[in-house]
């Protein structure tokens, strides 16, 4: 695994992106909060990010003992996988979790063992690699409006779920922004277009395993836009602004999955293995088709050797949340 020093981009109000390394460039982020010489980490990569945050840490003149507070959006690994990992290297750190996701963070077993039934043994290590227990003293719980003041810095932790049950997102009253880890989707920079007629990022759902839930998905998307945000910070990936629109976009999208997801399912109700090749198709074309009306240049092959992945867990999240829906019928 590569860990050579970390790709970092800094924003204004102390705000950095920092890449978690993960599959590729410009995939994960993690967010780092600077407030004088104190210093709180918002989603974490996996254990093979460490020495990289480490040495931005290094660059910016703050050393681990100054990092104060690592937070997690959610307990997917893709986001969590490291926490166990920094918080054995940064002494003085507090983990702050979603109350539903804590217990996993204090014992990640249940979550090590679900992970590995998705991706194998052997991908599991090369992705994530290990995740040591966090001694539950260093553990803050932080339920929905839990408010904390880092150094004069006002945040608010809002209970977001429509991603996961064990999500929430972080209004920073400073810089009216949000880091908002996978609830106000997912925006590659990669993508984004500055001509005259289309502007900015493309948006489009996390609709992954196992919790998606799209009425709620709703809900926290239009509570995110209740409050006088500016900027979001996405852990895939980095800062977006114009949020109005995008959230426009993303409940359009989540809408037009579900659709997708129930006539595809319908047809092919009898054959799980046919129903799930024709979503991760269908889900594929309609996302360029969009990415295409946004004024994207690559070609088709390019975007889908980008999106593979999060389609992939995308159509297993749809069909996971359908099913569930049709049990709750019969």
């Amino acid at each position: 695994m590569n860990t050579a020093a970390l790709a970092f981009q800094d924003h204004d109000y102390g705000i950095t992106t920092i890449d978690a390394a993960y599959v590729r460039p410009g995939l994960a982020a993690i967010h780092l909060l600077r407030e004088n010489n104190h210093a709180m980490l918002i989603d974490t990569g996996t254990s093979y990010s460490v020495p990289g945050i480490l040495d931005v840490l290094k660059t910016k003149n703050l050393s681990p003992q100054q990092v104060e507070y690592i937070v997690v959006t959610h307990v997917h690994l893709d986001h969590a996988g490291g926490a166990g990992a920094l918080m054995q290297v940064c002494p003085q750190a507090k983990l702050i979790v979603h109350p539903r996701g804590a217990q996993h963070m204090i014992d990640p077993a249940r979550l090590i063992i679900g992970t590995q039934a998705v991706y194998g043994e052997k991908k599991f290590q090369r992705l994530y690699g290990d995740i040591p227990k966090i001694p539950e003293a260093r553990v803050i719980q932080a339920d929905d409006t839990y408010e904390l003041d880092f150094h004069g810095r006002e945040l608010l932790f809002l209970d977001t779920p429509g991603h996961a049950l064990h999500h929430f997102c972080i209004f920073d009253h400073s810089s009216q922004s949000l880091f908002t880890g996978d609830t106000f989707g997912l925006s590659y920079r990669g993508f984004d277009q500055n001509t005259n007629n289309k502007q900015g990022a493309f948006v489009f759902p996390a609709t992954t395993p196992i919790q998606f839930d799209p009425g709620a998905l709703h809900a926290s998307i239009n509570r995110l836009l209740s409050y006088p945000a500016k900027k979001a910070y996405l852990t895939h990936y980095g800062e977006v602004t114009e949020l109005p629109r995008l959230a426009k976009n993303l409940h359009q999208l989540i809408d037009e999955f579900v659709r997708i997801t129930g006539e595809i399912a319908l047809a092919h109700a009898q054959d799980k293995q046919q129903r799930h090749t024709l979503l991760v198709q269908a889900l594929s074309d309609y996302l360029i088709t969009r990415l295409q009306a946004h004024g994207c240049q690559q070609s088709k092959q390019q975007i889908q050797n980008q999106l593979a992945m999060d389609i992939e867990l995308n159509a297993q999240g749809l069909e996971n949340w359908w099913d569930k829906t049709q049990a709750m019928h019969h």
